[in-house]
Formats: structure tokens, sequence, C-alpha cells
């Protein structure tokens, strides 16, 4: 089995609002983090480029593609290729986010991160972490980021 991160966390919004802010709004609530860039230069602004692939757009308005969307289900589930510019071909890490209603104004956002077992340990992304460590700091990234979502949202 892959390895995963999972991190899950309740938002006052509907599924349907949840995946919207995730989604059409990421821009507006995402933080990067510079552990876990996705190019060596400035971080940009995240967006989803209609319901094919997740971006970055960096000054000046050189795009990153960090992954492609192989899920698109609004108000219930996502799942997106991720990537940093250093990968090679081999590395492949893949984000599920699902959207669960939880009583009547509150959703359970989960994010599954996985294949971080395809990045050696010596690659500049995992940063010389064992990969349990790395799931962890990544895992705590994940966390903070639900948290942007759930103020943004609440």
């Amino acid at each position: 089995m892959a390895s995963r991160v999972v991190v899950a966390l309740r938002v006052r919004a509907t599924p349907e609002r949840a995946f919207e802010a995730f989604t059409a709004e990421i821009g507006a609530w995402w933080t990067p983090n510079a552990l876990f860039a996705f190019t060596p230069r400035a971080p940009g602004v995240l967006s989803f480029e209609g319901r094919e692939r997740l971006i970055e757009t960096r000054e000046g308005g050189k795009v990153f593609e960090i992954g492609r969307v192989t899920v698109w289900e609004p108000g219930a589930r996502l799942v997106v290729g991720w990537r940093q510019a250093t990968f090679t071909p081999d590395m492949a890490t893949q984000v599920e986010v699902t959207f669960e209603a939880v009583g009547e104004d509150e959703t359970r956002v989960t994010v599954i991160h996985t294949g971080w077992d395809s990045v050696p340990q010596a690659h500049a992304a995992r940063h010389g972490f064992p990969l349990t460590v790395f799931q962890a700091r990544h895992g705590d990234w994940w966390r903070v980021l639900l948290e942007r979502l759930a103020g943004y949202v609440g």
C-alpha cells in the first residue's frame, strides 16, 4: 500500500459550498509553505483551470502544472495529481479530497495525500526526512490549510 497522509476537519458550510471554496476559491485561502514549495522560485497563486488541472501562477504569469484532475464530483469528491517541479516521471503523488455532510450545517473535509513513498528520502522534496517524519510534517501543513479553509468559509 502506498504511503498516505490523512487529515480531516469540519467546516461550517454545506458540502457544495466547501467544494466550491476548495476549488474555485483556493487562491483566496491557500498559503504556501517553503518546506513544500512546488518550484524553487517564489510561490504563486493556486487555481484550478476548469476541471482539468491544478496550477500555480507566479508573478509575471508563468504557470506550473501541479497536477491533472482525475475526479471532479462537486460537493462530494475531488482527486488531483500532485507534483513538484523536480519530480521525475516515476515520482507521483495524488490528493483526494472528500466532502461529507455532518449535521445540517457542517462538512467533514478529508484530505488523503498518497504516493510519497515514490519520492526518495534524499530528494529535495523530502528534505532528507524519513518517510514517517516527512508524512507527519506534511500532515501538519494540510491541517493548517484545512483550518484556513474553515476560517474562510465559516
